[in-house]
């Protein structure tokens, strides 16, 4: 723990928990060494540990006393609390003077307001949790769809911290029978020592690198899915666009090229959240701002995860330049044949935005090609790039671990390997991450 987390952990912290606005209820939390003296002064009684109580809450200054409300207070003495703490919250009526009211109180007994992520950073280093389940909290926060729910509260659980434990285990045991044979070369060790060190290493490799390769579908499932709607000039790409999402988020003409820029809406695809991205039509243009959105158009496509490239179904225009994982032929409904439509299959859909038709079909196809992106069958998926980054050095650590003849240089990158997992879970080596990691938190969490 670094000397400012030492000096903020002595103090006494309070935040609104809850959304700021008109609610029947506002809960505001407090967490440091002043909950019970600020309770006492507070509620004129502590309330029991773990039973929600009804108090009376005042404001003294010297011989006057105010009430303030009255509210349920929910006790918890350290370190049997979300932060490790003692602490508190004060279930408030939600009105904004009662809460101003409240907050004032508890900087005059000696609180101060706490920064965003606090209160989980408090309960990181006073080792209610590591490094992985701290982030799953805010996974869990951020969740808009039940999949993100489940994952977030997966690893919220300890499923990943369970598995990157076991590793770092596996690795202690590893490295202790790798120092044995360093100190007592000369003690006539059973062969076998070695053979099984050797064996336990590779499969931790093998076990690691099977954990990296599984097409970032944790990460994805975090911060959703990018659909690219690619194609010709007035083939119909915002006008689907605008049908997805159910509204008017882009501008419709009969003019080609009416989309210059890149216009981006979020919506929810077979329980995962899409950001569907509407580009700039494809064509030879001297027009300097159209030759930029198309520039863009195919960035976008480099980078998507799945890209829809739409062209008239009367035409027959193609992009070999482009690579596309769904053909959609568009306003089938001008004169198109029945022969034509029954080409339909996974990579080529026949539509109509005017009519309706094939847009259900090409729904369920982008929903069970969201589902296939993100879904998973085994242990924990990485969720961040920070995992995957630290992931990958071990890996390469255990590589060369079993490359290593000599007994030192082995020894040594077996140690470095599990410093990985250690800055991974928060064990070691993670004061430079924790600012950036917990500033990522909503206030009073």
């Amino acid at each position: 723990m670094t000397e400012i987390d030492q000096i903020n952990m002595n103090s006494t912290i309070f935040a609104l928990a809850t959304a700021i606005g008109k609610s029947a209820v506002a809960i505001v939390r407090v967490s440091g060494p002043l909950t019970y003296l600020i309770l006492q002064k507070m509620c004129s009684h502590v309330p029991q540990a773990r039973f929600a109580s009804v108090r009376k809450l005042w404001r003294i200054q010297g011989v006057q006393k105010e009430l303030l409300d009255e509210a349920l207070i929910i006790w918890f003495p350290g370190p049997n609390s979300y932060t490790g703490e003692d602490s508190a919250e004060f279930h408030l009526h939600a009105g904004p003077a009662v809460i101003d009211a409240v907050a004032d109180t508890l900087v005059s007994y000696g609180a101060i307001p706490a920064q965003a992520g606090e209160f989980t950073k408090r309960a990181f280093l006073n080792g209610r949790i590591d490094l992985l389940q701290a982030e799953g909290i805010a996974d869990l926060v951020e969740a808009e769809t039940q999949a993100q729910r489940k994952q977030a509260l997966e690893q919220t659980e300890g499923g990943l911290s369970h598995l990157y434990q076991g590793w770092a285990k596996q690795l202690r045991e590893v490295l202790a029978f790798q120092e044995a044979l360093i100190d007592f070369p000369d003690e006539d060790l059973p062969q076998e020592i070695e053979e099984n060190l050797k064996v336990t290493i590779h499969n931790l490799y093998v076990e690691m690198t099977e954990h990296l390769n599984d097409q970032g579908r944790g990460e994805r499932l975090r911060k959703g899915l990018v659909f690219a709607i690619m194609g010709a000039p007035n083939a119909g790409k915002s006008s689907l666009l605008n049908y997805l999402v159910d509204r008017d988020a882009a501008i419709v003409t009969e003019q080609a090229g009416t989309t210059r820029d890149v216009i981006e809406v979020r919506m929810i695809l077979g329980d995962v959240p899409i950001t569907l991205v509407d580009t700039a039509g494809l064509r030879e243009t001297e027009d300097l701002i159209e030759k930029e959105g198309i520039k863009r158009a195919y960035r976008i496509a480099q980078n998507a995860d799945y890209v829809m490239c739409l062209t008239d179904a009367r035409d027959e225009i193609y992009y070999p330049e482009l690579y596309c994982d769904l053909w959609v032929r568009t306003k089938v409904d001008l004169n198109v044949s029945c022969e034509t439509l029954m080409n339909s299959s996974d990579t080529t859909v026949f539509i109509s935005v005017k009519t309706g038709e094939g847009m259900d079909k090409l729904r369920f196809l982008l929903a069970q090609k969201a589902k296939e992106l993100t879904s998973r069958q085994g242990p924990p998926p990485l969720t961040r790039i920070r995992h995957r980054l630290g992931m990958t050095e071990c890996v390469k650590h255990l590589q060369r671990a079993q490359e290593m003849d000599c007994p030192e240089l082995r020894g040594e990158e077996l140690r470095l390997a599990m410093q990985c997992l250690g800055q991974l879970t928060g064990v070691i080596g993670v004061e430079d991450l924790l600012d950036t990691i917990f500033s990522q938190f909503c206030i009073g969490k």
